[in-house]
């Protein structure tokens, strides 16, 4: 799939009634400086759609992105960064469960993982929510060129086994740099909508 048509929706902090533009909604969700705004804008062959930062946190709302007119990329915001308050981190964390639990047009959760590092505490919590409630997911390996191949591969072995995943090809490598997973991704974008568009 190539992402031809995209367009900025709305931004918004939270909702009782969350908006539904009845589209099939693939929510990104990560750790502060995943690269989450990177990727999609990456997705997106662009470098406008989503604004970028060096600096930890700037997610701070839910932004929804239509594709195509086909579905809508919603980012949320970035857990686990240390150097905001208490209380800033639990209106993040509510913006985040809020969403995925009411939502009514979620389909699927790309959940990024730095790939240079251990999922952290917060990663995992955060995946064995995503698998308790049953909300479907697809594991990305984010900064895959910042260490070489071999790494690459003992790390997606260490992240499989924290998050307790079957295999490790489950994980998608990506790079915004190298233009890794970039394919990979629009391609399964393709088959979960189309699974989609058979089951609704």
């Amino acid at each position: 799939m190539e992402f031809e048509k995209k367009e900025f929706l709305t931004s918004f902090a939270a909702s009782e009634n969350y908006p539904d533009y009845h589209y099939p909604e693939i929510a990104v969700l990560g750790r502060s400086n995943v690269g989450k705004s990177s990727m999609i804008n990456a997705l997106c062959n662009t470098q406008k759609l989503v604004k970028t930062s060096g600096q930890p946190g700037k997610t701070r709302l839910i932004n929804y992105f239509l594709i195509n007119k086909m579905f809508c990329l919603v980012d949320l915001p970035g857990y686990g960064y240390a150097k905001v308050s208490k209380i800033e981190k639990e209106k993040w964390k509510d913006r985040i469960e809020g969403y995925l639990m009411k939502s009514k047009n979620l389909i699927c959760v790309f959940h990024l993982i730095d790939i240079r590092h251990e999922p952290t505490k917060d990663d995992v919590l955060m995946h064995e929510w995503l698998v308790y409630f049953r909300i479907p997911y697809v594991v990305i390996a984010t900064k895959s060129d910042k260490i070489s191949k071999n790494q690459c591969h003992q790390q997606k072995i260490k992240i499989a086994e924290q998050l307790k995943l079957p295999i490790i090809s489950s994980i998608i490598e990506f790079s915004t740099i190298k233009k890794v997973g970039i394919r990979t991704i629009q391609n399964m974008l393709d088959e979960i909508l189309s699974k989609e568009e058979t089951t609704s």
